[in-house]
């Protein structure tokens, strides 16, 4: 493989002992560093390199220092900076298919990779060292086999459960199915083991949110079903799928003893954490960077594999735009930010799920976070939602049947099915 000379000394090996994953980033504090990883600019082409990216959601902007990093190296002549979409996802996916040429990164929702390649908005990168990415979110940045992107962060589901001592036994036990979720919660209210506790379960439920399509994709393939085979085909017309659905339907159902929070209809991943953080559920599914936003609480919890083993793969990438006048300068930052440090101080300092194995395999993660290697547990189990340029209307298409289907036990008619089917090749309304 041919290695650009501006990035040969930096090809995965920074800072590592062959064969050892101990203290890749050893004594990080508040001003960590990233050592200078390239030794000149040789084959660069100068220019401020802008990034188009969404609000970032590591803790105390892990991602900025990143970039204050790669500046106070390369300000001079490849100074970084971000330029932020709306927070609102539809209209950041908007703005980033409108991108204008002064923007030479996007940082993309892993949903996007196929719509951007397909369309021609963003570049394949070529001569990319890809050792030690992990496999599953690499896989989301390849579009009929041209590598995009690189993984910036991954995401998996974590299923968070409060914890609490019972004749001197840590109680529950970490749950491996909906059936067990049900039974905890039921527990839980006959023990009063929380006088808050208002439902077993915060679900994530909002119907103009992506979270109800990631929400009811779990629900499905816990149940043994599908809504998107490996050939591209519709398949959630089946008795499995609709037993997913019908699992949500029916912890909504009101009660003294409601497995789901009533309110889990209007919840994204920030109101479902706070009512877990509240004492009002005994249990909820989230993303990795939730860890983080519970860290000040007072309570104990612990997290687990979502029920069913597998989650929605999360997470974003990092392309270059294709109208940039810099490409071999972005892809150099890309790399840079993708690499072994920067992966681990966004894990570490930022609360970010690393695209990298060694970061969970290092000495001080897994003593200082020993969620970790659940974690990689399940980004190694996840599933990528389909794969589509046509996502986007996919997944708005998905929502309505699946808010359909609930008001009608679950079932899921031919006619949705075929609705389905349209909205993945992009004919909607057509």
């Amino acid at each position: 493989m041919k290695v650009r000379p501006w990035i040969q000394d930096r090809r995965g090996r920074v800072g590592l002992a062959a064969g050892a994953a101990v203290g890749l980033v050893i004594g990080l504090a508040t001003a960590v560093v990233v050592p200078k990883l390239m030794k000149d600019d040789e084959g660069l082409e100068p220019g401020d390199l802008v990034i188009m990216s969404s609000i970032d959601e590591s803790k105390d902007g892990q991602r900025q220092r990143l970039l204050d990093q790669w500046n106070d190296i390369h300000g001079d002549t490849n100074r970084a900076s971000i330029k932020p979409v709306n927070r609102d996802p539809a209209k950041a996916h908007g703005e980033m298919l409108d991108a204008p040429s002064d923007v030479d990164i996007l940082n993309l929702d892993v949903t996007w990779t196929a719509e951007f390649a397909a369309s021609d908005r963003i570049r394949v990168l070529n001569d990319t060292d890809l050792t030690g990415f992990l496999e599953e979110p690499l896989r989301t940045c390849k579009y009929q086999g041209s590598l995009y992107a690189l993984p910036f962060n991954t995401d998996a589901g974590l299923l968070y459960y409060r914890t609490f001592e019972r004749a001197g036994k840590t109680w529950p036990e970490p749950p491996t199915s909906w059936d067990e979720v049900v039974s905890d919660s039921d527990e839980a209210f006959g023990a009063r083991l929380e006088p808050k506790m208002e439902a077993g379960y915060a679900a994530q439920l909002d119907p103009d949110s992506e979270i109800l399509t990631v929400t009811a994709l779990e629900a499905i393939w816990a149940a043994g079903g599908d809504v998107v085979d490996d050939s591209g085909n519709v398949v959630i017309d089946s008795d499995a799928a609709e037993r997913g659905l019908r699992r949500l339907s029916d912890g909504l159902e009101p009660g003294s003893r409601p497995v789901i929070l009533p309110d889990s209809r209007t919840f994204d991943e920030k109101k479902s954490t706070n009512a877990f953080g509240d004492g009002r559920v005994l249990a909820m599914r989230n993303w990795p960077v939730a860890y983080r936003d519970l860290s000040t609480k007072s309570f104990s919890y612990a997290v687990t594999t979502v029920p069913g083993k597998t989650s929605v793969l999360g997470g974003q990438n990092l392309a270059v735009s294709r109208k940039s006048g810099q490409p071999r300068a972005a892809q150099a930052l890309i790399e840079f930010l993708t690499g072994e440090r920067s992966q681990q101080i966004l894990f570490e300092h930022g609360g970010l799920a690393a695209t990298r194995e060694i970061v969970y395999r290092d000495e001080n993660v897994t003593t200082n976070f020993p969620y970790a290697i659940t974690l990689l547990e399940a980004i190694r189990r996840a599933r990528p939602r389909p794969v589509t340029p046509h996502y986007t209307e996919f997944s708005t298409e998905f929502r309505k049947v699946v808010t359909e289907a609930w008001n009608h036990d679950g079932e899921i008619t031919p006619e949705q099915a075929t609705r389905l089917s349209n909205a993945l090749q992009g004919k909607v309304g057509g």
